[in-house]
């Protein structure tokens, strides 16, 4: 990928707002990548220690944590989604309710 495309990536998701989310092909779409869903979680990978981009605002289209459930990431998604008000269930988010725009 072109040096560039991550921090396209990361612009859109520290422009979701706190207490919403958006799916991985949402942000993919509004950085200008079309379907390149799938590259949008490598991206937030390669964060840089001490980033502020609140890569837990980012989930799966259908609303659910893309995180193994019970692992040590997954746990920290859930916590700070709740601590902005976003109500995760059984691992899932109601995209209908929190979903950005």
């Amino acid at each position: 990928m072109e040096p560039g495309k991550d921090q396209k990536i990361w612009q859109v998701v520290l422009a979701i707002p706190p207490g919403k989310v958006a799916s991985y092909g949402q942000v993919a779409e509004m950085a200008g990548l079309g379907r390149q869903a799938r590259y949008i979680g490598r991206a937030l990978g390669k964060l840089p220690q001490g980033h502020s981009v609140p890569w837990y605002r980012v989930i799966r289209s259908n609303g659910q944590i893309a995180f193994p459930e019970g692992s040590g990431i997954y746990c920290k998604q859930v916590s700070l989604l709740e601590a902005e008000g976003v109500e995760v269930v059984n691992g899932r988010v109601a995209m209908r309710r929190f979903r950005w725009q």
